[in-house]
């Protein structure tokens, strides 16, 4: 058998005994857990370790590219995700995640890559907003730092998509929310963060400020006097 799959073992007879209570719990209660990560499905990024979260704790949805399609009236696995996790389980932040050596991201930068896999393809469109960035902002790099460059402007493209969700610009405009982008730097074991007030990644520590792509703050743009036409 597999040694992964085998692994299943462990969790029976080691880990749910030593978390039993804890599993009790939500059992009995349900979950509730805070955050949304938006991650890549890559298997070098566990949401659950970076964040040193237990079970109930995080909200996670994975796929390739960490992508955040346009809200559409089409029925999505992400869009369905980030609905309920605001809606239903209330969660006041959403951190879309993306990493170092990516292969969706270099697929983004050689679309040749993608032959005889359609269903990428389409999939990665949505990540154009970020290439044509660095097309245009960046012409100078190539190879791996244009790779790097695109992984990092594609965060921020998917936070623009989160916001064109329905139930996450209400709960922006309620100053019920904040949006994070993160970037985790495979080699350095490094978490870099989105400051939305400079547009710049820098490293999260301990002790400054987390910084924040879109902070809660509420938003009454129509609060202003209104006098209907005779």
């Amino acid at each position: 058998m597999n040694e992964l799959i085998g692994r299943v073992f462990s969790f029976e007879k080691t880990v749910f005994p030593n978390s039993s209570d804890l599993y009790a719990k939500l059992a009995t209660h349900g979950q509730s857990p805070k955050a949304l990560m938006i991650s890549c499905a890559d298997s070098r990024v566990v949401p659950e370790q970076i964040m040193q979260a237990q079970p109930g704790d995080l909200f996670v949805c994975r796929n390739a590219g960490n992508i955040v399609p346009p809200f559409a009236t089409q029925n999505g696995g992400v869009s369905s995700t980030v609905e309920y996790a605001v809606m239903a389980l209330g969660v006041s932040d959403i951190i879309v995640c993306g990493h170092s050596d990516c292969g969706a991201m270099k697929a983004l930068s050689k679309p040749e890559l993608l032959a005889g896999m359609p269903n990428v393809a389409a999939w990665l469109r949505h990540g154009t907003a970020a290439e044509n960035v660095v097309n245009s902002c960046y012409p100078d790099l190539d190879g791996a730092a244009r790779v790097h460059a695109i992984s990092l402007e594609n965060v921020v493209a998917q936070i623009a998509h989160l916001r064109t969700h329905p139930s996450v610009a209400a709960a922006l405009a309620r100053g019920k929310m904040a949006l994070h982008g993160w970037f985790v730097d495979i080699h350095a074991g490094q978490v870099l963060g989105l400051d939305g007030e400079t547009g710049r990644f820098v490293p999260l520590r301990e002790d400054q400020p987390l910084p924040i792509a879109v902070a809660s703050s509420p938003r009454l743009a129509a609060d202003v006097h209104y006098e209907a036409a005779a």
